[in-house]
């Protein structure tokens, strides 16, 4: 399945304006990085991918939002939150914000 294309347009939107964002093609989706650090992605699963403090991510659990597993394996300090949750534009500013705050306070890579 490809990513969701209105939803990343909807991510897009929300970054503009945000210093050293870039786009790169990653776990079948679109990642959306900040000074090289992944922030988040519209999944090719659906929804959006988190990136998040990793002592965070088991209280931000619940409806329509688990834990990331990639290879059978539960990645820490990363969400999968289902496309309903964000469907409003607020509630996709909060994890969009989220992801970025985090990515954001990280070394740069780029």
């Amino acid at each position: 399945m490809a990513y969701d294309h209105e939803l990343a347009d909807r991510v897009r939107e929300q970054l503009s304006g945000v210093d050293g964002v870039r786009e790169k093609w990653m776990f079948g989706g679109l990642a959306f990085l900040v000074h090289g650090n992944m922030a988040v992605a519209a999944s090719s699963e659906g929804g959006l991918l988190v990136r998040v403090e990793p002592d965070e991510g088991e209280r931000l659990l619940g409806e329509g939002v688990q834990p990331m597993v990639m290879r059978g394996r539960e990645m820490r300090g990363w969400l999968r939150v289902d496309a309903a949750v964000v469907r409003t534009a607020a509630r996709l500013r909060e994890w969009v914000t989220r992801g970025v705050s985090y990515a954001g306070a990280l070394p740069a890579k780029d």
